[in-house]
């Protein structure tokens, strides 16, 4: 992996991330309604026009992007319309660390679980639990994430209230310190379970083909034949050169698990960018809805990006011309 292949692939990000932001831009401006119709209320019609003067959302669209984009060049999303005085910046700040909270803890518990599970099954392919697991894996990546949600809520919450049913704490209770992380980790368990589910089945899936793979080569027989036991082979050495596709499939499947993060925060009124971006979109407020759009559009393209990366770590034999 050389200097080039990497300022190269910066670019290629930029062009693109450029790219997503213009596309969203053209089509958020073209949708009917913005925030005039909304924050006008009853006002008369001379109101409104006057409040879309001042909102400069009556200027012509190439001058509004232009200004959008040499603002965002500088850090500047824009002022929020349905939140006067607060930046986009300040807003996306208040909910993005509790989406980055609910999808990071589903994809460490996904790939973590998945691959174990995928780990145990390999030792017998198509015995009872490799058979077990499999299924239950097919099951878990066919079920849409809003229908699971609502079992979850309808089953684990409400009749056997082993968990809260929804938001990021109990604000009835003003926990502060540690009482307060718990609190959090409680609430956060099962959207996290959720969310969670079908990506085990994917990171299950896809570790136990690769796996399953490398043991029918020399390398691997050969160990055993050394008398290493199965169980180090499949996970020192069968996994790592298995790793490849699962990390593509897991970069890859960052976009998807935020369109499944946004069912989730909305069924259990989770305060993320899910939520924000539903809530903004309603209201017709642009900017956040521009912002949201740009910040999600820079994780998945840097996401990507760290992706390529990766695999000249984890197989050496891997090089960029």
């Amino acid at each position: 992996m050389n200097a080039r292949y990497v300022l190269r692939r910066l670019a290629q990000a930029v062009v693109t991330l450029v790219g997503i932001v213009v596309v969203t831009f053209v089509l958020v401006q073209m949708a009917p309604g913005d925030a005039a119709d909304t924050l006008g209320g009853e006002g008369t019609p001379e109101s409104v026009r006057q409040l879309r003067a001042d909102l400069r959302l009556d200027r012509p669209l190439p001058e509004q992007l232009a200004a959008y984009g040499a603002r965002a060049v500088r850090g500047d999303l824009g002022v929020s319309f349905s939140q006067p005085g607060r930046s986009v910046t300040s807003v996306i700040g208040e909910y993005l660390p509790n989406t980055l909270l609910l999808m990071g803890t589903a994809v460490v518990l996904s790939t973590s679980v998945g691959i174990a599970l995928a780990l145990r099954a390999a030792r017998r392919p198509r015995g009872p639990f490799d058979s077990a697991v499999s299924l239950a894996a097919l099951m878990g990546f066919a079920l849409p994430g809003f229908w699971l949600g609502q079992m979850a809520i309808l089953l684990l919450a409400l009749r056997l209230d082993l968990f809260p049913i929804g938001l990021m704490t109990d604000p009835r209770a003003g926990y502060t310190g540690l009482d307060h992380v718990v609190d959090v980790a409680i609430h956060l368990s099962l959207p996290a379970l959720v969310l969670a589910a079908g990506e085990v089945a994917v990171v299950f899936r896809i570790t136990r083909i690769g796996v399953l793979h490398e043991r029918g080569k020399d390398y691997i027989r050969t160990a055993l034949a050394k008398g290493v036991a199965s169980e180090q082979v499949l996970s020192e050495h069968a996994l790592r050169n298995a790793l490849l596709p699962l990390v593509t499939a897991v970069g890859a499947r960052v976009g998807f698990l935020f369109s499944e993060t946004v069912l989730v925060e909305r069924l259990f009124s989770w305060p993320g960018m899910g939520t924000l971006l539903v809530s903004s979109t309603e209201q017709r407020d642009r900017p956040v809805v521009l912002g949201v759009v740009t910040v999600v559009s820079f994780a998945l393209v840097a996401t990507t990006l760290v992706t390529d990366l990766i695999y000249a770590v984890i197989d050496p034999r891997i090089r960029y011309d």
